[in-house]
């Protein structure tokens, strides 16, 4: 009998567990691409680059709280994602198993009329949230 499961670390691996964070964005309304980066302090191409299964870029475990909670994984799709992350690295899961609750807020910002210039008033409020959470101690 052949085993299909794939070897931890293999771009198979790495896949099955893409294809799920996948499968669950294009199950949610439009726009979930720009929420998650925006959640993950990223340009919109590192969410594709890590929701791909076409890319063998794995996910880091620091973003799985925030995955999990922009995308609104249900329990079994949470379940199922965190089995296949385990399945591709073992031992890496610590961090996702501590998830911190978060919520989201919504801000209403001048639109500059410029791509480049919005994106970088997106980072930079994207930054001082990080810096003020690591500075609580709670950032994770």
């Amino acid at each position: 009998m052949i085993d299909k499961t794939p070897e931890p670390g293999s771009e198979d691996a790495i896949r099955a567990y893409k294809t799920i964070l996948s499968h669950v964005i294009d199950q949610r309304p439009s726009g979930m691409r720009q929420r998650l980066a925006d959640a993950l302090g990223k340009h919109r191409s590192f969410v594709t680059q890590i929701s791909s299964p076409a890319y063998s870029i794995p996910i880091p475990s620091k973003h799985l709280p925030a995955i999990f909670s922009v995308c609104h994984f249900s329990q079994a799709e949470r379940d199922q994602f965190l089995a296949a992350y385990h399945q591709a690295h073992p031992g890496k899961i610590s961090a996702a198993a501590g998830a911190r609750k978060t919520r989201h807020v919504s801000l209403i910002v001048p639109d500059f009329g410029d791509e480049k210039q919005n994106a970088a008033l997106d980072r930079a409020i994207n930054e001082f949230i990080q810096k003020v959470t690591s500075i609580t101690g709670k950032s994770g």
